[in-house]
């Protein structure tokens, strides 16, 4: 058996460009008319999961995806408690120390919500839960659950989800069995062999 992942980063938002924490904003005009125009290049899946997030519906509603097919609690934006909704910009302002402790240490949440290593346990869930589904899955989810998924496939430590960068409305595909997962990195949708079945 073998099973299939494709992760789908939401089309650009405010947020994103702002690097705001999220703030329950919509797509920008850009945004919504890129993943409208990517309609139609993904294969068809088994099962679409949907985080819970405005930009992520958005993206899977201009994108022409279904339902959902069950629940995506596990595939919820990172929870950054007070930190929510304001820019890194303004955080360090307000805490520096607080952020450098976050950036450095993977166990810290100094905002009182998730650390990163809380955040890449719970996507390991999810994770090992498809692991056990023939066929494929698509799931459109918030940057920081793709870098939690490359992190746990690759087996790297917790500091190297800083060193993942998620663009906008890109593919990142997984393909395994038994829990070992080969790892095909985000592309581009919209653009010549964008999503193509691994």
């Amino acid at each position: 058996m073998t099973s299939r992942v494709i992760l789908i980063s939401p089309a650009s938002n405010p947020a994103l460009r702002r690097t705001r924490f999220d703030d329950g904003a919509s797509l920008d005009a850009a945004g919504a008319a890129r993943a409208a125009s990517a309609a139609g290049s993904l294969p068809a899946a088994d099962r679409v999961h949907v985080s819970p997030t405005v930009r992520c519906r958005e993206t899977a509603a201009a994108l022409g995806l279904a339902g959902p097919s069950g629940p995506a609690a596990e595939l919820a934006a990172w929870d950054m408690g007070r930190w929510r909704g304001r820019t890194l910009d303004e955080v360090t302002a307000a805490e520096p120390a607080a952020v450098a402790l976050w950036l450095a240490d993977p166990g810290a949440a100094p905002h009182g919500g998730e650390s990163v290593r809380d955040l890449c346990a719970r996507v390991a869930r999810w994770l090992a839960d498809c692991g056990g589904q023939d066929g494929r899955t698509l799931a459109v989810v918030e940057p920081e659950v793709v870098r939690a998924v490359v992190v746990g496939v690759l087996g790297a430590p917790e500091a190297a989800f800083w060193r993942v960068d998620v663009p906008p409305l890109a593919a990142t595909e997984l393909s395994g069995r038994s829990g070992r997962w080969n790892l095909r990195l985000g592309r581009t949708l919209g653009t010549p062999g964008a999503a193509d079945a691994p």
